[in-house]
């Protein structure tokens, strides 16, 4: 039965190793567990947010402004708790949970912003806010 745990690979356990391998990975890290990978590129005229949500449904995705704040978050949930509760499981890596990250807004056309899901990529285009110029006018000397 434990042949088929992608664990130890037939070699001895040693329970230090693995707690330093805990402990120089990102879980003690100041990064959050339930944050995903971005990418955002200035493309010009808008600026464009690729984020990597694998193995999420469209449906499991919600995009929420708040004034200059989006808020990404996805829900993935157990499928080892809800179908089988039999004990059936050797072993089970697969994550589940809420994930969550928000972004500044300020300088986007929150009215324009477009937003695309294939292939485990969020695709969000981000219109920048036009520069207001001036209005132009003529100042009278006194």
């Amino acid at each position: 039965m434990f042949e088929l745990r992608p664990y130890h690979n037939n070699q001895l356990w040693n329970p230090f190793a693995d707690m330093e391998r805990m402990m120089n990975s990102d879980f003690f890290s100041s990064r959050d567990l339930a944050a995903f990978k971005t990418d955002i590129t200035d493309e010009g005229d808008h600026y464009e947010l690729k984020a990597d949500l694998p193995g999420f449904k469209k449906e499991d995705i919600h995009l929420d402004l708040d004034g200059d704040t989006l808020r990404i978050q996805a829900e993935r949930h157990s499928e080892h708790e809800e179908k089988d509760k039999q004990g059936k499981y050797v072993c089970c890596e697969r994550s589940y949970g809420a994930y969550s990250r928000t972004f500044d807004m300020s300088g986007v056309n929150t009215d324009g912003i477009q937003a695309y899901y294939d292939g485990g990529v969020l695709d969000l285009k981000l219109p920048k806010k036009g520069i207001e110029k001036p209005a132009a006018k003529q100042i009278e000397i006194n």
